[in-house]
């Protein structure tokens, strides 16, 4: 039998088919919020694909403009993404005491100390990837940019 090398096609589904299942066993059994180690998890996967389309994104773009585009668009809208899902980590309970932090506490951002910061460690890389890809309207934007026929 021939050995066969894996690609990023070869575990993509995989991720897929494992989210969809912890969805299936999780979700309509579970809590009725989503606890701050599901947000955190959830963060970190966004911020993984984001990551795979920031790549595809780059190599793309110069050879198929119209594709690339499309791709970025894609990458912009997962930042956004992933930064709601770390204002809804701060905005959630905090284990222990159920006590939800009040609206000023998530504006200033404070940091809650280890392992909360983690998530915060992972978003502020990833922004870091962001602002030298994007400009700030491009964020703000309904529209995240032109997109070629």
């Amino acid at each position: 039998m021939p050995a066969t090398t894996a690609t990023a096609q070869d575990f993509v589904p995989y991720a897929t088919a494992a989210i969809d299942f912890h969805r299936a066993l999780n979700v309509p059994a579970g809590p009725l919020v989503a606890s701050r180690a599901e947000l955190n998890s959830l963060h970190e996967h966004v911020v993984s694909l984001h990551g795979l389309l920031d790549a595809h994104a780059q190599r793309t773009s110069p050879l198929l403009p119209g594709e690339g585009d499309h791709l970025k668009a894609t990458r912009t809208r997962l930042w956004q993404a992933a930064e709601h899902l770390h204002a809804a980590y701060h905005s959630s309970p905090r284990p222990g005491s159920g006590e939800v932090p009040d609206a000023e506490a998530c504006r200033g951002r404070r940091p809650e100390g280890a392992p909360q910061l983690s998530i915060c460690r992972r978003h502020q890389e990833a922004a870091q990837l962001m602002r030298r890809r994007t400009t700030p309207a491009d964020l703000h934007s309904p529209f995240t940019g032109l997109v070629r026929h």
